[in-house]
Formats: structure tokens, C-alpha cells, sequence
């Protein structure tokens, strides 16, 4: 217990009443108990109260005090080296409430990975939780088996190990399995070669070979592994290389009860009816002696269907002959000689230095060389698998770094333990040597970083039990030393060791029962080994005369098997020179190496040559109990296996110096209500932690102020948090306090106000007397009368009002009446007189129509009368003829004033027929003139007419010339898209678009140069490049030309996507051809001449529909560009936001005084280092605004725009949850109003910008979910049944998760109870979902692009001058 106590008067303090300590137990290794009264220096008793109700008085030393049990506040923490108190008790209890409550089975101790066996398949290991870790710091995320892998990745500028260790059953295999996928996925390479897929799929290869079920474990790995996986400088594996160690070969041939051989033997007997097999002549497993020898041939729950030497093991030695049945298969397969075989088998062949003697074998000899043949040819079978295997992984290139994942056996001690046990422990002597040197290593570099003065720390050294084992003289050069002895046995080489070692080395004991077996003391436990057997493992003989048979095997693989090779370098091994970081001791005694021992210890020497050359991470695998029931915690059994594991050394190491670790920013976060006012108007925090501190704890021995973290022994935070509860505690008894006077003054002055009724109530009762009735009475009859009068004169009034506004209404109404039949009355007489002058008009327009018609008819007759009575000339004729030119009016003035003054006589016709004479002839002159000038026009026009013919000649011949060159240009345009390989003349570079068209009849190009997203949106028509595409597409079906349209169309959409493909990563360059790409799409519909978008345009707009061609082609191969460019548009967004998230949802604290920050441990979180330069919740909403001003200015189509807005609040939400899913430090209650508190500024911005028909909030249901389920009360029944009401977005994984990984932030919050979860289980039980933990963060909605018809007239859009497209002409 010494070095689990901490400070002693610090003790002494927290040894007080209510405080709690662990005590031993025999059933629980450690209990749990309350102090019921103070503990006094010196006292000999500790008053204490179990949790089973009984009290106990409690027998102390006062020198070794019972350890301190942590606050509940820092139990189930990810990281061990978090607890204040580090030591057993603490480590059991910490593991077994993630185990057992919260059913999480990774666990940080330091740099170990503590992982337990959950014996149940669990949802965390899927390609979603592989991305989820995929750049994650280790300490930001739960404990697992890919944060290790992860980290190994990332710091693969050095050489890394991962070292996975474990007893049988712990999970080993399963572990490195995991931890090679990560990398396989993680490194996903282009090529063909698909090594990580051939990485992966040797497992299952290698586990068949070496694996077998054990009494421990269904699969248990029977040697041990080192795969090195290479890659290059992309960090993409290239290749692997397997190394095994040690097989244990005597399983071949003898098995435990209830245990088997070998899967691969039960895998080929299940086959053994296939095609393929029925040439072994194979039978059922229990027919061979070497596969039933268990008694146990079937693993329930696995299929074993999918050798040779199976057939040895059926070959009895009573009375063997040549004709045996087994015998004769055995010789069938290897192609050897029947008789020789069955010869040797028998005998024994003895040279001497005078003569050679054959001499027979007992039956016991004989079965012992069998075996031994059987155990040499799977030795040498299981080396070729391996060597194929290394051949297949094999890359020629160069190797830039490597990844180890050891795979190797842990501490074992059984009931009986032989040279395999022996050879396993002392392998993990030796790991475990350079595990303690690594751990002191990291120690000191974290003290020399933070600048604290380093003082050695006392570990625990194992140098003396490795020198015991292979030091000169030592264990293993005995036991080959008696090997080289022909008559040497196991008695002669043990009794060595009893005189070599017994009380001259303190690590190695005799048993006081025994004298067959020697106890060495490791690290973890003594272990008693049975010398039996040791001498004939170790040398691993077979006779000379069995193998030259097997050499001269006309098979070839079993010939090849027992060749004299030479010793040679294997291909496959790094090309990288590996150099250790320490010495390693190299084997001494180049003779020995042919026995096991030598040649494990040599491949040891160079494994850990390896692994001090890289930087190791360790996984140490726990079997959480021995009948593999699901999350059932065995006390015994995992404290067992901690102490041989190491962890518990770790925490010893920690223990001794300062284990607890705080950043500033934590101790700031989280301590500031211990902080005075004067002290937090300090500006640097760093100041005012050191202030802090100085002031609480008086001893300046039991911390350390670092650079970056402050460093506190043991006991210092849990006494840092008990003075925190004790500050919470006094606050919450004034909040209490004052509550409390408050609702009791409330509830007094609501008592008095009803004792003053009561007393006015009965006081009142007592004063009613028969006087004081007939007072009421006679008032109440006053009061009737008086009413009753003012009632009837506020009635009189109302009537007078009543009637006088009648009046006023009624002569109102009167008034309008006669107002309108007055107006009515006069229009009736404007009618009257306009319709009589317009009667009067017409007649008049009548009449002089009549007397025009009379006028001209007489004027004819007269003229002709004329015509026919003039015979001679008159006097009046000059006179006539000269006035033909005076003007009419003159005329007929003076004939009016000669009618007027009657100057004409009675009798005189010639006055008469001149003044009919002389109208007439005026109008013949006008007619002829008139007739005249007619005439001249229309030769004129014939003139002109002439020459428009002429000139229609002229240019039919020059559109002739024309067109024989526009054919001529056509035929060079495609010779020189055949020379140059492109389609058409127009390509999009960058932000440049060339397009192809004809103007003034030659083939020109236009050329958008310097076409950016800014200056586009800024200065012109959203979608101008797109309406110019149309235009030219427009120019094309016009002038009816196919081949033209194909090849713009065709060269147009390369060009879109070689903008795409340059620009990939641009987010406004993509928004900007997205956004051209629908307007572009939407002109082909609009001016399709469809009748289902026509109906959307104005007439002038139809006008311009194309004539010619169908483009319904074209517009899916741009809807499918459409989808492209939009699915890519979304992963820019995505990348640029996704870093965002998780710290700007999660780990920023933007509810001022809602802190849920909590001690990390060794893994710090990468949050806690620094708070500067980090993401908020601000940076998210600052990211999605641009965003959407991007869009917005590009002209893209808003329900495009809702669409992006809900992937993006979709990927927001999936990624919130995952992270929380896998970070049980944010499941807390606080967490949970701080989630609710940023959703609720995620919908105030779907708001400010009008999107909430977006259905982007409702895509965020299941994190609302999720922040609710941590805030709601999670203990009654009525809660559960809440609970499951209310959460329909999450499935039932996700709610059990969240519920097992709640966690409380204060001592006054409490855990969710294992029996609220599982009544939650219950009630959801008949839901049906999925039982993914995780979301698709790459789901993708389904995008529709909507047509929206373009309000811009074609014939109205004005190309700029800065597109320097000039040389166009609008049609």
C-alpha cells in the first residue's frame, strides 16, 4: 500500500467522515466502504459502513492506510492516469463501470490500450467508425483499437510497432485483425495490385493454420506474429511480411480434454466429400486419432467445412505391417516407398565409429518418432504457407516506412506448464523490459518538455529474471548444453539447475513438494514448470533415416520440405535498415542455434532489435472471465491479468511522481469558481492558475507548474474537486436558503390575507342586527327607485337621440335621392339637344352629299348640251379661254354678283353656257394633269424595278461564291480537329470559353477571356455565359445546321468538365458553372418548342423557340453534367465545413458559465492544449453564410440552393452525432443545452435567410433528439416511457449508447443505472430499425434540378466588352 498513499497529512485530511476507502475482499479482490467517523493519528481502528449496510471497524496500520476511493466525478473516465488516486482498487473499479455499465470495452491507461474481451459482436467497428478516427488526435476521441492504429499512422515518419499481447481468449487476434483493416482502409491506394485487400485476406489463411480451440478460446492463436506492413511516401501500403514465432507443435499430435488440433484439420475432413478433396481419402474427424484426441471435434456455431500426415496418426505400432490401410494412404499421398516407410517406423538405425546396428524400437519409441515426424512435416508445412503468403504481399519497389503488429502470446500459467509456457514468459519478459524502458523514456521527455526537474523514479527492472534465462550459464544454455549429450535427461539438466541457482538467485525457487519441477519468479507471478519433456521439445529430433525418405520423395513439395538448405536472407524482409534505439543482448554460442530454444531466442534478439527501432504502441487484450458470458466482470481474473499485462506497473510509475496532469486551460475551466474577483481580473490565465493553486494548496511539494500543464501528485485533484463540491454546496445552500425564505414569506403573507377575510367575514356576522336589515332593506328600495328613474331618463334620451339622428338620416338620404334624379333629369336634356345636333350634322352631311352628286351630274349634261350647240365661235370666247386660268372662286363670285344684281337678261343663253362652261373645263384640265404625272411615276417605278432585278442576279451569284467557300472552310475545320484530336474549336479553360459559331459567313471563335466568378455576377444578368451558349446553339438551327450544333454542343460539354476537373477544389468556380450549367439547361427547355414549357414564355420569347432540331439528347447529357458538377459542388462544401464542426458543435463553450470540461489523463484532447485559433460556432455560421451569398450571386436557382443548404445542415448534424457517439465525455447533461443552444443558431440562420421550406431543421431531428435525451431526467419508469416516445429519429444502438456513455460533470448529477437502460431496451424492443451506430455521413439526397424559365429576353441581352467578343453579330 506504501505506494499507493499519498501526502500524509493531505491523507489525513480526506480520512474523514462520509470519505470513502477500498478495503480487501476475498470474493472482489477490493470493497468498497464509507468512513462513519473521523480517523485520529494513531488511531489503530477505521470506523467504517460497507454498502451492504454493515458496519465494521476496521484494523489499520498507521503506516499503511487503507487507499482512497475517487470522487464518483471521475470515475468511468476514458484514461486511468485521470483518476487522482492511482493504484488496484481504482484501476478495477474504473474498468469494470465502463465494462459492466457502460459497456465500453477500450480503456486508456498511459500509452497502453486496455481492451476487454466483450464476448458479443458490438457496432463499432464499421467503415463509418474508420473514418470517424481517420484524423482524429487520440486523445479527442472514446478509446479504441483504431485511435491506436490512427496514431501509429500518423507518426509514420518514424518506423512504428503495435503490440498486441493478451492471454489466450483475450481478444489478441481479433485486435491486430482490426488494427490491419484500419490501415488497408485508411490507405485505400489507385493501383490494381489491391495489396491491402491481400493483407486482410491472409488472416484467415494464417489463422487456420495456427489457430485452435483451447479450454480459454474458440481461436485461439498458437504462435506468435509480427506482420510489417510497408508503405510508400503517399502513406499507401505497398506491401507486408509476415514473421511467426515459436508454433506450438505438439498440439499436432496431443491435444487437452476439450480441446482440438489445428482448424485447418477439422476444415479439410468437413470437406472431404468436395470435388477437390476426395483424392486425400479424408474421413470424418473423429475416424483420426490426432483430431479427436479432446473429445472435442465441433465449435458450436461454426461451419468447419471449407493433409496428408492426418493418415501418421492412425498408424498403430502392435503389430505394423506393410499392408495397413493408413499406412498405405500416407505413402499414397507423399509418393514414398511403402516398405522403407513402414520399416522405419519401427526401427532405429545406431552408428558406431566399427559398425552400424538396426535395432527395433519399443511401441512407446515408435509412437514418439511418429509424432515427431508428424509435428516436423506441419512445421514445415506451416514455414511454406507463411513464405507463400510473404511471396503474394511481396513489393519490388522501395519501402519509405513500415507498420509492425505484433500479435504474440501473453504471461500464461496453467496446471501444468511446459517448455511452451516457459518460452511464452520468457518472451514477455522481455517485452514487458522494454515496455518499463519505453514508459521511463516517455516519462522524462514529458517532465524535460514542460521544464520540470526530473528525479529518478524507482521501477520495477526485470534485468535479473531475463539474465536467469539466457545469460551464459543461464536456463536455456544448460538445457541446450544437456541436448548436446546423447544419454542427456530432464533429471540430469534440472538438477543442475538446482545447483546452479538455488539460494544463489532470488528469482528461481524449488517447490517444497516436487522434485521434477523448478519456480521462477516474473514479473507478473511465480510460475512452477514441469521438467518433464523439456530435454526432447528443445531439440525437436526426428531420426536421420525418416527424413532422407522424406528427401527422396517423388513429391516435391515434401522433398523440398527436408532439403539442406542453406541459411539465406529472406526477399521479403524490410528494405529499410533497421537500427536499435537500446542494445539487445545477443545470443551467445553459434552451435546452439539448431535446438527451439536458440533459434527462438535468435528470432526474439532480432524482434526486438525491431521494435526498439520503431516507436511501439501497446494493446493489452483482458479476459473479463473464464465461462465467455457477455460483459460479465470477474474481479479475480482481470486483476490477474492486469498485473501480468504491465498496466498495473504503468500506473505505479505515474504513481510515484505526478500522475494527475491539467493544461491551464482545463484547470481554468474548471476550477474558476474556487477563483477570487481580484484574481480573474488577471489578462493571462496562465498567472492565474499559479495564483490559484498557490492560494488553495499550501504545499508547493505537491504540484508543478510546466509550460503548458500543471503537474499534481496523487490525491491533489480529488482534493481540488472535494473543495469544489464544498464551494457548490455552500452556493447551492444560500440558492436554497433564500428559495426556501422566499416561498415561506409567500406562504405566510397568503395566510394572512386569508386570516384578515376570515376576521372581516365573521366581524361583519356579529354587527347584523334587525335595525341593520331594515337599513339594507330601506336602502335597497331607494337604490330600486333611483335606478329605476335614471334608467328611464338615460332611455328618454336615447330615444330623443334615436329620433334625431333618423331625421338627420333620413333627410340625408332624401337629399342624395333628389340629387341624383336632378343630375339624371339634366342629362336627359344634354342627350336631348346633343343627339338633335348630331341629326341636324348628319342631315346637313346628306344634303350636301346629294347636291355634289346633282352638281356633277348637271355639269356632265351641260357640258355635253355645250358640246352639241356650239357651232361658231363667240365674242366671249377670248374671254373664256384667257380666264381658264383665274381661280374658280374669283368666278363664281362675280356670276354671283351678276345673279345677285340680275345683270344677266332674260333672254340671253350665251351668259348661261358660260357659267357652266367654265367649271367643266377646269376640271379637264386638272384631270389631264393629274393623268399626266401618273404616267411619269409609273415609268419611273418600271425603271426602278429593272434595276432591283439586276441587282437580285448580282447577289445570287456572290451567295453562290459563298457558300462554295464556307464548304471549302467546313473541309479544312475537319481535317484540323482530325490533326489536333479535339472536338470543335471551342474549349473551356480555367475560367476561359472558347465557343464555335459562324459570323458574316466565316468560322470564328469566341473567346471568353478572363471569365471570373466575381466579375460575372457582379456586373452582368446571372447566367450570361449560358444565355451566350444558347445564342450560338440558336445561330446553329437557324441556319439548319446539324454538323455545326453537334460539335458545339459535344466540344461545349468537354469543356464544362475540363473546368470542373482543373477547379476542382474552387467552391465559387463550381457554384458558378453549376449555376450556368441549369440556366444553360433551362434555355433548352424553355425554347424547346415543347408546349409543356412554352406555356411559361411571352409571345416574343416563342418567337425565338429553336425550328429545326430536338436537343431532348443534349439536355440529358447536361442534366447529367448537372449532377456531377453538383455532387462535386457538395463534397467542396462539405471538405471546407467539415473541420468545423466538430469543434465549433462539440468542443466550444459558447454558454458562458456551462463548462463540461474534465481531466483527460495522458491523452490530452487537442481542444484543451490551446484555445486560440480555434472553430466556433460563429466560424460555422460565418462558413454557411458565404456559402450562401456564393450561390445567391452566381444566380443559382434557389430550390438548388435549399437543396445544398440541407446536405449541408444533414452532414452538420451526422457528423455532431457520430462524435458524440464516440466521445463519452461529451455526454453530459451541460453538453446537451450546449447542442441546443447552437441548433437553435443554426435555425435563426435558416430564418434570416428564408429557408425554412428548406426541410434542412428537420435533418437535424435526431441531434435534437440526442441533446434532449442528455438534458431529460433518465430514472423513473415514466422517463423511460418518455424516453422511447419522444426519440423517434435515433434507433434503438444509438439511444442505448447515449444512455450507457451519459456522464455526470458534478457530483450532484447521477449515472444512468444499467437497470433504467435495459427497461429502455425493453420498451423499444419491437421498434424496427437498423442497428447502425453510425450515420452515413456521405449520403447523399436525391438532387432534382427545377425548371425555371429565363425572364431575359434574348433579343435584349448585351454581351460586355470586357469578354472582348467583338467580332459577334446579333442576327
Amino acid at each position: 500500500m506504501t505506494l499507493l498513499s499519498i501526502h500524509f497529512n493531505g491523507y489525513l485530511v480526506l480520512l474523514l467522515q462520509y470519505n470513502r476507502v477500498w478495503i480487501p475482499n476475498s470474493e472482489e479482490v477490493w470493497q468498497s466502504a464509507e468512513i462513519t467517523k473521523n480517523y485520529k493519528p494513531g488511531d489503530r481502528v477505521l470506523h467504517l459502513l460497507l454498502e451492504d449496510g454493515t458496519e465494521l471497524n476496521y484494523p489499520v496500520d498507521p503506516a499503511s492506510l487503507p487507499p482512497l476511493r475517487n470522487p464518483d466525478i471521475l470515475v468511468g473516465e476514458n484514461d486511468l492516469t485521470a483518476l487522482s488516486y492511482l493504484h488496484e482498487p481504482a484501476v478495477l473499479h474504473n474498468l469494470k463501470v465502463r465494462f459492466v455499465e457502460s459497456k465500453l470495452i477500450y480503456t486508456y491507461s498511459g500509452i497502453i490500450l486496455v481492451a476487454m474481451n466483450p464476448y458479443k459482436q458490438l457496432p463499432i467497428y464499421g467503415d463509418a467508425i474508420i473514418h470517424a478516427y481517420s484524423g482524429q488526435n487520440m486523445g479527442d476521441m472514446d478509446p479504441h483499437i483504431f485511435a491506436v492504429a490512427e496514431e501509429a499512422y500518423k507518426q509514420m515518419a518514424r518506423n512504428q510497432s503495435v503490440i498486441v499481447s493478451g492471454e489466450s481468449g483475450a481478444g489478441k487476434t481479433v485486435s491486430a485483425r482490426y488494427a490491419m483493416r484500419y490501415f488497408a482502409t485508411v490507405s485505400k491506394s489507385n493501383s490494381n495490385a489491391h495489396v491491402e485487400d491481400k493483407v486482410l485476406a491472409s488472416n484467415p489463411i494464417t489463422e487456420a493454420v495456427g489457430n485452435a480451440k483451447t479450454t480459454r478460446n474458440d481461436n485461439s492463436s498458437r504462435f506468435g506474429k509480427y506482420t510489417e506492413i510497408s508503405f510508400d511516401q503517399r502513406h499507401q501500403i505497398t506491401g507486408a511480411n509476415m514473421r511467426t514465432y515459436l508454433l506450438e507443435k505438439s498440439r499436432v499430435v496431443f491435444q487437452s480434454e476439450n480441446e482440438r488440433n489445428y482448424h485447418i484439420f477439422y476444415q479439410l475432413c468437413a470437406s472431404s466429400l468436395e470435388p477437390e478433396f476426395k483424392h486425400l481419402k479424408l474421413g470424418h474427424a473423429e475416424e483420426f486419432n490426432y483430431t479427436r484426441m479432446g473429445g472435442s471435434t465441433i465449435i458450436e456455431g461454426v461451419d468447419d467445412r471449407l493433409k496428408l500426415f492426418i493418415r501418421s496418426s492412425n498408424v498403430y505400432f502392435s503389430s505394423l505391417k506393410p499392408e495397413d490401410k493408413h499406412l498405405n494412404v500416407f505413402c499414397e499421398l507423399l509418393d514414398l516407398d511403402n516398405d522403407r516407410v513402414a520399416q522405419w517406423l519401427c526401427h532405429r538405425k545406431i552408428i558406431t565409429t566399427s559398425e552400424t546396428v538396426i535395432k527395433p524400437m519399443t511401441k512407446l519409441q515408435a509412437l514418439n518418432a511418429r509424432d515427431a515426424l508428424a509435428k516436423k512435416i506441419y512445421s514445415h508445412l506451416f514455414d511454406f504457407i507463411v513464405e507463400r503468403i510473404n511471396k503474394a504481399l511481396h513489393f519490388s519497389g522501395k519501402q519509405h516506412t513500415f507498420i509492425g503488429v505484433l500479435d504474440i502470446y501473453g504471461f500464461e500459467t496453467f496446471d501444468v506448464n511446459s517448455f511452451e509456457q516457459f518460452c511464452i514468459n520468457y518472451a514477455n519478459e522481455k517485452l514487458q523490459q522494454q515496455f518499463n524502458l519505453h514508459v521511463f523514456k516517455l516519462e522524462q521527455e514529458e517532465y524535460m518538455k514542460e521544464n520540470i526537474p526530473w528525479t529518478l523514479i524507482d521501477f520495477y527492472d526485470n534485468q535479473p529474471v531475463i539474465d536467469l534465462i539466457e545469460a551464459k550459464m543461464g536456463i536455456l544454455e544448460l538445457l541446450d548444453e544437456e541436448c548436446l549429450f546423447p544419454q542427456g535427461t530432464d533429471e540430469n539438466w534440472l538438477q543442475k539447475l538446482y545447483n546452479n541457482f538455488i539460494n544463489k538467485n532470488p528469482f528461481f525457487q524449488k517447490p517444497k513438494m516436487s522434485n521434477t519441477s523448478f519456480i521462477i519468479q516474473h514479473f507478473a507471478d511465480k510460475v512452477e514448470y514441469k521438467s518433464e519433456g523439456f530435454l526432447e521439445k528443445n531439440r525437436d529430433t526426428v531420426y536421420e533415416v525418416l527424413i532422407d525418405i522424406l528427401k527422396n520423395s517423388k513429391f516435391h513439395l515434401c522433398a523440398d520440405f527436408f532439403q539442406d538448405h542453406p541459411v539465406s536472407i529472406s526477399p521479403f524482409k524490410s528494405s529499410i535498415k533497421v537500427q536499435s534505439a537500446r542494445a539487445v543482448v545477443k545470443p551467445p554460442n553459434k552451435h546452439f542455434r539448431t535446438t527451439v530454444g536458440s533459434k527462438f531466442r535468435s528470432s526474439l534478439y532480432l524482434l526486438m532489435e525491431t521494435l526498439n527501432a520503431t516507436t511501439p504502441h501497446y494493446v493489452r487484450c483482458i479476459k473479463p472471465n473464464d465461462e465467455k458470458l457477455a460483459f460479465e466482470f470477474d474481479s479475480k481474473r482481470v486483476v490477474q491479468q492486469l498485473r501480468a499485462c504491465g498496466v498495473l506497473e504503468t500506473i505505479r510509475i505515474s504513481a510515484q511522481s505526478y500522475p494527475s496532469r491539467w493544461t491551464y486551460i482545463e484547470f481554468f475551466s474548471r476550477y474558476s469558481i474556487l477563483m477570487m474577483q481580484h484574481e480573474l481580473s488577471l489578462s493571462d490565465k496562465k498567472e492565474i492558475c499559479k495564483t490559484v493553486l498557490k492560494r488553495l494548496v499550501q504545499d508547493s511539494n505537491q504540484y508543478q507548474f510546466g509550460r503548458t500543464k500543471i503537474f499534481f501528485r496523487a490525491g491533489q485533484v480529488a482534493y481540488l474537486e472535494k473543495l469544489r463540491s464544498d464551494k457548490l454546496r455552500q452556493a447551492c445552500i444560500v440558492i436554497q436558503k433564500n428559495v426556501r425564505s422566499w416561498c415561506q414569506r409567500k406562504k405566510f403573507l397568503r395566510i394572512k390575507q386569508a386570516a384578515v377575510v376570515i376576521q372581516q367575514y365573521f366581524r361583519g356576522q356579529q354587527a347584523i342586527t334587525a335595525t341593520a336589515l331594515k337599513q339594507t332593506w330601506a336602502a335597497i328600495v331607494i337604490q330600486k327607485f333611483c335606478r329605476g328613474y335614471l334608467i328611464r331618463k338615460l332611455c328618454q334620451l336615447i330615444h330623443v337621440a334615436a329620433i334625431k339622428i333618423q331625421a338627420y338620416v333620413r333627410g340625408f338620404l332624401a337629399r342624395k335621392k333628389y340629387q341624383k334624379m336632378l343630375k339624371e333629369h339634366k342629362a336627359v336634356i344634354l342627350q336631348k339637344h346633343a343627339r338633335a345636333w348630331l341629326a341636324r350634322r348628319r342631315f346637313q352631311n346628306i344634303r350636301r352629299f346629294v347636291l355634289n352628286i346633282q352638281l356633277s351630274y348637271r355639269v356632265q349634261r351641260l357640258q355635253k348640251k355645250l358640246e352639241d350647240q356650239v357651232d361658231d365661235k363667240n365674242p366671249f370666247d377670248i374671254a373664256i379661254v384667257s380666264s381658264v386660268d383665274v381661280p374658280i372662286a374669283v368666278r363664281l363670285q362675280n356670276i354671283n354678283q351678276m345673279k345677285k344684281h340680275n345683270t344677266f337678261s332674260s333672254g340671253d343663253r350665251f351668259l348661261k353656257r358660260v357659267f357652266f362652261l367654265i367649271p367643266c373645263r377646269i376640271l379637264e384640265k386638272n384631270f389631264q394633269k393629274e393623268k399626266q404625272d401618273y404616267e411619269k411615276e409609273i415609268e419611273s417605278l418600271k425603271g426602278e424595278i429593272q434595276a432591283l432585278k439586276e441587282e437580285k442576279i448580282k447577289l445570287q451569284y456572290q451567295i453562290q461564291e459563298e457558300n462554295i467557300l464556307q464548304a471549302g472552310l467546313k473541309m479544312e475545320v475537319g481535317q484540323l480537329k482530325n490533326q489536333a484530336k479535339v472536338g470543335g474549336l471551342f474549349k473551356l479553360k480555367g475560367n476561359i470559353a472558347f465557343v464555335s459559331t459562324v459570323c458574316d459567313k466565316h468560322l470564328v471563335t469566341l473567346d471568353f477571356t478572363d471569365l471570373k466568378p466575381r466579375g460575372v455576377v457582379v456586373n452582368m444578368i446571372p447566367g450570361l455565359p449560358a444565355h451566350i451558349l444558347f445564342m450560338c446553339v440558336r445561330y446553329a438551327d437557324y441556319l439548319n445546321d446539324g454538323e455545326m450544333l453537334k460539335s458545339f454542343m459535344s466540344t461545349a460539354t468537354h469543356g464544362i468538365k475540363q473546368v470542373i476537373k482543373e477547379h476542382a477544389e474552387d467552391f465559387e468556380m463550381m457554384s458558378f458553372w453549376l449555376s450556368n450549367t441549369c440556366h444553360f439547361l433551362n434555355c433548352l427547355k424553355q425554347y424547346s418548342g415543347e408546349e409543356e414549357f412554352m406555356k411559361h414564355n411571352t409571345p416574343r420569347q416563342n418567337m425565338n423557340c429553336l425550328k429545326h432540331f430536338d436537343l431532348s439528347e443534349y439536355r440529358q447529357i447536361l442534366s447529367d453534367l448537372a449532377i456531377r458538377i453538383y455532387h462535386q459542388f457538395i463534397t467542396v462544401m462539405e471538405n471546407n465545413l467539415q473541420p468545423m464542426i466538430v469543434p465549433g458543435m462539440l468542443e466550444h463553450e459558447s454558454l458562458q458559465g456551462i463548462s463540461g470540461l474534465k481531466p483527460t489523463g495522458f491523452r490530452k484532447r487537442s481542444s484543451s492544449i490551446d484555445d486560440t485559433d480555434t472553430y466556433t460556432m460563429t466560424s460555422i455560421l460565418q462558413q454557411l453564410s458565404y456559402f450562401y451569398s456564393t450561390m445567391c450571386q452566381n444566380g443559382l436557382d434557389q430550390e438548388l440552393v435549399k437543396q445544398a443548404v440541407k446536405q449541408l445542415f444533414f452532414l452538420i448534424g451526422a457528423v455532431t452525432l457520430n462524435s458524440l457517439f464516440l466521445r463519452k465525455d461529451m455526454c453530459s447533461c451541460r453538453k446537451g443545452m450546449q447542442i441546443r443552444c447552437d441548433i437553435s443558431y443554426l435555425e435563426e440562420w435558416l430564418k434570416e435567410k428564408n429557408l425554412q421550406s428548406s426541410s434542412a431543421k428537420e435533418t437535424l431531428e435526431p441531434l435534437c433528439q440526442a441533446a434532449w435525451l442528455l438534458q431529460v431526467k433518465k430514472i423513473t419508469d415514466d422517463d423511460a416511457k418518455e424516453i422511447s416516445e419522444h426519440c423517434t429519429s435515433l434507433s434503438v444502438v444509438q439511444i442505448v449508447k447515449i444512455l450507457n456513455s451519459y456522464t455526470p460533470i458534478d457530483d450532484f448529477e447521477k449515472r444512468v443505472s444499467p437497470s433504467f437502460v435495459r427497461k429502455v431496451q425493453a420498451m423499444l424492443n419491437n421498434r424496427e430499425d437498423t442497428p447502425q451506430l453510425m450515420l452515413d455521413t456521405k449520403y447523399l439526397f436525391q438532387v432534382t434540378f427545377p425548371y425555371t424559365p429565363s425572364p431575359h429576353a434574348l433579343e435584349m441581352i448585351q454581351i460586355p466588352s470586357s469578354f472582348k467578343l467583338g467580332f459577334l453579330t446579333r442576327v
